[in-house]
């Protein structure tokens, strides 16, 4: 949705109020660069009038549409201490949710949260229930940015009632979409394919397509997560069509991402378009990343822009401004891109492994942990064998290397807090069952499920086998991998083709 500001009346004839009109003006025609240069220069003119709330407003408007976060929110509580002055708490609810979303858009929810709950308060004190849905919506949403899912359900659930309540039925489908991620993001898949099967028979009735393609993606990410692959690929493959006629980059790369998932053990020829696509589509938006760039993309779902009703509130301005939140998804967007830039694009490519746990053969893996156990301490006998507090804390250690490797975090650290020890006491436990130390069991883990996809996969190459087991680069994969099994990859691969040939 564009942002823009609503056709404004007649002003007073004063220099100050035409340079806003003028900078409002060009704003409208997206000329952001020349209206901030034009309010800039009316806001000393406008100094002590009521014109001065309306235009420091505007200056955030530009600002934020110029990426540039932290001048538009000293512009917005300078707008908000006016408002504040005011004691009118539906002017100060307007205004402390413009701030909100300034610091959601600067990739700062714990900062967004104080003004949003300031914002929740006032809505409540003015008996505003559509800026409280709004308000309650971007908790929900502050909530979620900072992982806190539990938190974030009830406020989304609240916003959804208000809209119902109001009759908006579409915004209604929008909460409940929204409601879905948040029951993704706390693994609740049965209940957020239920959602989403009431939400997407709605959308494919209106226009809203691009609403219709995310809810779409996470319906496939639902699914998938289910381990039912062919159905989860149904709706992927919708989605990315959806987002190619679009031109949508961003999402489509989503849903080619999640196809390769769901088809690279199937239909490998197809996962392979897929990857392809997801690779030229990620470069693309590597080479253009940008505040502006992103800030193209609607939210997820499709989130309304935020209203700022300064104009009949004010009661001298004919103004209703809208300021648009920069949501959510397009904070995780920023990070996902900018994090995975850093870190050479490559680490993008573990998340395309949702199955990695079924390619590492758990409880072959776990075999081998208990051989290897065994081994260190001579034969086989009573006293050798693990107990069942052992064989159960070594399989939700493999399964918890398995997660991270998938997230591309395999590290000790992040194992021992997974597994809610001390990293002494992982390195205690671990030694005593295995005789490796944290990292050395990280390590071992990654080179048996290299050399299973190696044996099982040997038309993968060198480099998709290093990214599915968590490897930065190359290099780094090939150098561990020789240090284990005395040979590179390429050498084990041509080894075994030798060794097949001679029927061995």
């Amino acid at each position: 949705m564009m942002l823009m500001l609503l056709p404004c009346k007649a002003l007073a004839n004063d220099e100050g109020d035409n340079l806003v009109a003028q900078a409002d003006s060009l704003y409208a025609m997206q000329q952001y660069k020349e209206a901030l240069a034009v309010a800039q220069k009316a806001l000393p003119l406008t100094r002590g009038t009521d014109s001065e709330a309306d235009c420091l407003n505007l200056l955030a408007i530009i600002n934020i549409r110029l990426s540039d976060y932290m001048e538009a929110a000293r512009y917005a509580k300078a707008c908000y201490a006016i408002d504040k002055e005011s004691g009118d708490p539906d002017i100060m609810s307007s205004s402390l949710n413009t701030l909100a979303a300034i610091y959601m858009g600067a990739n700062q929810p714990k900062e967004a949260e104080q003004y949003v709950l300031k914002g929740i308060e006032m809505a409540e004190k003015a008996s505003n229930p559509g800026r409280m849905a709004v308000l309650q919506a971007m908790a929900s949403e502050v909530y979620h940015a900072q992982g806190n899912d539990k938190e974030a359900l009830p406020y989304i659930e609240k916003a959804y009632d208000l809209d119902t309540q109001m009759g908006n039925e579409q915004r209604a489908m929008v909460r409940l979409a929204q409601k879905a991620s948040v029951l993704i993001g706390l693994h609740r898949y049965q209940e957020a394919e239920e959602t989403l099967q009431h939400v997407i028979p709605y959308l494919r009735q209106t226009s809203d397509l691009h609403s219709l393609g995310i809810a779409l993606n996470k319906m496939g990410m639902t699914i998938l997560s289910q381990d039912r692959e062919k159905e989860a690929a149904l709706y992927y493959r919708e989605a990315a069509n959806i987002f190619r006629q679009m031109g949508d980059p961003y999402n489509e790369v989503q849903a080619q991402r999640g196809l390769y998932e769901c088809l690279w053990k199937n239909e490998p020829a197809e996962a392979r378009r897929s990857l392809k696509r997801f690779e030229t589509l990620k470069d693309s938006l590597y080479n253009n990343v940008s505040a502006e760039t992103l800030a193209r993309y609607n939210a997820e779902f499709g989130n309304e822009w935020l209203k700022i009703e300064n104009h009949e509130q004010r009661r001298t301005k004919m103004w209703v401004i809208l300021l648009a939140s920069v949501l959510a998804m397009m904070v995780l967007v920023v990070w996902w891109l900018m994090r995975r830039r850093q870190q050479r694009q490559a680490r993008i490519n573990a998340e395309l492994s949702s199955h990695i746990s079924e390619l590492s053969r758990k409880y072959d893996l776990l075999s081998e942990h208990y051989d290897h156990a065994i081994a260190s301490s001579g034969e086989r006998d009573e006293s050798t064998e693990l107990t069942a507090s052992d064989r159960e804390f070594l399989e939700r250690a493999i399964n918890t290397v398995n997660k991270l490797i998938h997230e591309g975090q395999p590290d000790a650290n992040r194992l021992a807090e997974q597994m809610g020890m001390s990293l002494y006491q992982l390195r205690q436990r671990l030694t005593s069952i295995t005789g490796d130390n944290p990292q050395e069991f990280i390590s071992d883990i990654r080179m048996r499920k290299a050399r299973h996809l190696l044996d099982k996969h040997p038309e993968m190459n060198v480099s998709e086998i290093a990214t599915l087991c968590a490897y930065n680069d190359t290099p780094n994969f090939t150098r561990a991998f020789k240090k284990n099994f005395g040979l590179t990859p390429t050498q084990y691969l041509d080894q075994r083709k030798e060794s097949k040939s001679k029927g061995l």
